[in-house]
């Protein structure tokens, strides 16, 4: 397998693309709540982009007809954002989002509750985001994909979760899901060895029970198989030597909105 690596004048526009990226997710999210429809929402990402001068990786990659994926509670991931589709008390939505700026991807996703959620739906949240956090602890070069992994799943499954294993972590550059595949389960050691220049997205989607999903009619949209929440968090970062450098800074901007 040959992994692209990014030379510093691509990683720079990566890092801007990446930003942007960050501020539009922010924005979204930051519009989330009781009453908004998920297509409001992704009419809202996509006027950002336009303001922004970038596109919306999303839109019309392989057919999908959105710029945002919006994912609400058993839902698990790619789910097409509807003007039908409100939002409740209660709910967690993921939103997945990506954007194209020179030819360069960057993709990250955040789930965020609505209004007032219950504990498990915050437990969830919380621990899926700490297992990524966890993963990027192993994003270094010499480290393998198989590291990242093994972090991920064996924070996860000690609260009777489950990591989705239909859908994994991608190397993202030029295009949007480029090598090495980044599984979030795994054996420690195993897989792609990192190196520095590598880009990749680190995105762990946990279900509150078992691993099984099911695609529904539109043939994007998946949900649990039983019925249980999902929640998703997603990094783009860069492998270095010493610690991974993450790319899409929402998490820090966040108090900035």
């Amino acid at each position: 397998m040959s992994v692209p690596l990014k030379n510093p004048a691509e990683i720079e526009i990566i890092r801007r693309a990446c930003r942007i990226q960050s501020e539009i997710l922010n924005a979204v999210c930051s519009a989330v709540a009781i009453g908004v429809s998920t297509g409001e929402l992704d009419e809202l990402a996509e006027k950002l982009c336009r303001a922004r001068n970038v596109r919306p990786a999303f839109k019309n990659y392989h057919g999908f007809p959105a710029a945002i994926c919006a994912s609400v509670n058993d839902e698990v991931v790619h789910s097409i954002p509807s003007a039908k589709k409100i939002l409740k008390n209660g709910d967690i939505i993921a939103i997945d989002f990506g954007v194209v700026l020179d030819g360069w991807n960057a993709d990250s996703c955040r789930t965020v509750g609505v209004g007032e959620i219950s504990a498990e739906a915050k437990n969830l949240m919380e621990r899926t985001k700490e297992s990524l956090y966890r993963g990027i602890e192993k994003a270094v070069a010499g480290n393998s994909t198989g590291d990242i992994g093994h972090a991920i799943e064996s924070f996860v499954k000690q609260f009777g979760y489950s990591p989705v294993r239909e859908t994994v972590g991608h190397g993202i550059g030029r295009k949007l899901h480029e090598d090495p595949e980044v599984p979030n389960w795994g054996k420690a050691g195993s897989g792609v060895k990192l190196a520095e220049g590598m880009v990749i997205c680190i995105e762990p989607i946990v279900n509150a029970g078992g691993a099984e999903i099911l695609t529904e009619k539109d043939k994007w949209t998946t949900r649990t198989m039983d019925g249980n929440l999902s929640a998703h968090f997603e990094h783009q970062i860069l492998i270095r030597e010493g610690a991974a450098e993450i790319l899409t800074p929402w998490d820090e901007l966040v108090d900035s909105l």
